[in-house]
């Protein structure tokens, strides 16, 4: 990407953050921003872990005021995807608020789900994960409205639909504006290689008209939309496109343009409202992009509907839904807004919040990231040349924190040390700890008996959190901090048939694994937590308190004490206001 590029992908991402910061906190007039900011929930537990947080936000005023921030949940039952939740909220809209809709732009941002490859987000929620950036800190639902903070006063009544773990950063010529005004769905497009379009959805187009013309931005129609395809299938399908200069943000010359957010306009929104009532109830998980955007543009074909192959759970019904989607949409036109200075970073995994917050030098100037942001820490001399990142977090000045290593809405007593690539998310660390290389630990407060207890779950950064075996006897396959739970277990003194599981017995997994204790305070459970990962790292024995209850994560997220939870953050919130130096 050119010096030229990078400055003005720079200059506009700065601006759109000031936009919002001068919208925070204030009463927003008609037509300044959206009317509605929608938030999806996995189920009623996350829905009011949600706008608990919200309601915090709105009232330190942390957020544009005089508009409606709605959660909605999807229905209990089978999984439904991010395109149920779709239609679902879609449905709960209309229910809500009927005919006003017909003169709304609305945001709905898709926040369900466990965070299993994050998770130091799983108990609040990854829409609410912390970005090193902003007074008030920003969290990715702030990161989100600030990006598109231009788009609600050039934008038609509908609805923008976006996910809560990736950021698009863009630049457009001056003067200009992205605009969505047409029939149907218009998304955004932004270049990228070949390899990450295997992964992406990939849209096609007429075949490239030789030009010496060149913009950051331009609008097409789409022919058809192809989802994760493979580089020989955007060959046939002519997706693939030759770079011609100009200021681009892709050095590659062979490009595919790739999907991110997109809108849908009102009229359409009623279509789906009428797919909904013909697919309920909804036993199956549909795709918001995949199952909606392969039905749009003059090639589409109904061929797609009986390829699973991107399906992670292949669900009988899952053809008979997707060819009603492709009869309710076909002939809906897919306009395309093509971003061609642009970026799109996806920040869903440990391995990429780390990459992004503490090592990626092009996003930290793009965005402005900060070293500190909101913290009382470290060495107050310290010029922050470490490598870490720390966030509305207390530290004792004699910690040390490691390079690529994050801190998070935690309190780290003296002579705290935080090794290199961590996650040290919602603890309270005892003075003279060392949290090892590579690891994530995070405390979530719980409701144990009628009382409050804390459970600290540790993990490694390559640890598969998803993996599953049938039964506990097959335990082997599961690795921890790259050891099978076997031996980890032996570490500990246990045999492998104390080990217990959550959740459905046929589906065992770390993230369903009872390893954990439960303890009385914060402060000791980190401590017993991370002492147990210091045994298995270097091959000692650790012994458990007797009588001690272990929980899974997944158990501690069922009853995770949300008040307690933020009680903390408030607790260190305050301290960090009393405490700040310009205070």
């Amino acid at each position: 990407m050119s010096e030229e590029c990078l400055t003005r992908l720079q200059q506009a991402t700065k601006e759109k953050l000031r936009r919002f910061n001068s919208l925070r906190g204030r009463e927003v007039q008609p037509g300044e921003f959206w009317d509605a900011v929608v938030v999806t929930a996995v189920d009623e537990s996350q829905r009011e872990a949600y706008e608990l947080q919200i309601s915090e936000k709105v009232h330190r005023k942390e957020l544009p005021l005089g508009i409606h921030y709605k959660v909605f949940s999807d229905p209990p039952g089978s999984k439904i995807g991010n395109g149920g939740s779709t239609l679902y909220a879609l449905k709960q809209l209309s229910d809500v608020y009927g005919k006003a809709l017909g003169k709304w732009r609305i945001i709905l941002i898709h926040a369900g789900g466990w965070s299993q490859r994050l998770p130091c987000a799983s108990a609040l929620g990854k829409i609410f994960t912390a970005l090193p950036l902003g007074d008030p800190l920003y969290q990715m639902l702030e990161l989100k409205l600030a990006i598109y903070v231009d788009f609600p006063p050039c934008m038609n009544p509908g609805v923008l639909v976006t996910c809560a773990d990736d950021i698009e950063l863009y630049s457009i010529p001056e003067g200009e504006n992205v605009t969505f005004n047409k029939p149907g769905f218009t998304a955004l497009a932004h270049p990228s290689s070949l390899s990450v379009g295997t992964t992406h959805g990939v849209f096609v187009f007429q075949p490239q008209e030789k030009s010496s013309d060149y913009s950051e931005m331009e609008c097409a129609s789409c022919l058809n939309f192809l989802h994760k395809p493979s580089i020989q299938k955007m060959k046939e399908s002519r997706a693939v496109r030759k770079r011609q200069g100009g200021c681009f943000s892709l050095s590659d010359t062979e490009f595919v343009y790739t999907d991110s957010t997109y809108y849908i306009s009102f009229d359409t929104t009623k279509v789906l409202l009428n797919l909904l009532t013909e697919l309920w109830p909804l036993e199956c998980e549909i795709d918001a992009y995949g199952d909606f955007l392969q039905a749009l543009g003059p090639k589409a074909t109904i061929d797609y509907t009986k390829n699973t192959a991107n399906v992670s759970k292949k669900e009988s019904s899952l053809v008979e839904v997707r060819q009603k989607i492709f009869n309710h949409l076909k002939g809906t036109p897919l306009n395309v807004i093509l971003l061609n200075n642009s970026k799109f970073y996806h920040i869903g995994t440990t391995s990429e919040y780390i990459f992004h917050l503490t090592e990626d030098v092009v996003l930290r100037r793009e965005l402005g990231l900060l070293t500190s942001a909101f913290s009382l820490h470290l060495n107050e001399n310290s010029d922050g040349s470490s490598g870490g990142c720390v966030m509305h977090s207390i530290l004792h000045p004699s910690c040390s924190v490691g390079a690529s290593s994050v801190v998070e809405y935690s309190r780290l007593g003296a002579g705290v040390s935080i090794g290199q690539g961590s996650i040290v998310s919602s603890c309270c660390v005892s003075a003279g700890l060392s949290v090892p290389d590579g690891v994530s630990v995070h405390s979530v407060c719980v409701k144990a008996k009628h009382q409050t207890r804390y459970v600290t779950v540790v993990f490694g950064m390559n640890d598969d959190l998803k993996r599953t075996v049938e039964s506990p006897a097959h335990m082997e396959g599961l690795k921890l901090f790259g050891l099978s739970l076997t031996e980890c277990l032996s570490c500990w003194g246990l045999k492998d048939e104390a080990l217990r599981f959550s959740g459905d017995p046929a589906s065992c997994s770390l993230w369903s694994a009872c390893l954990f204790p439960v303890c009385a305070d914060q402060q000791s459970s980190c401590l017993m937590s991370v002492e147990m990962l210091q045994a298995v790292l270097s091959s000692s024995k650790f012994t458990f308190p007797k009588d001690v209850k272990l929980m899974s994560m997944q158990e501690s997220l069922e009853c995770k004490d949300l008040e307690e939870m933020l009680k903390f953050r408030r607790g260190l919130y305050d301290d960090i206001i009393q405490k700040k130096p310009n205070n």
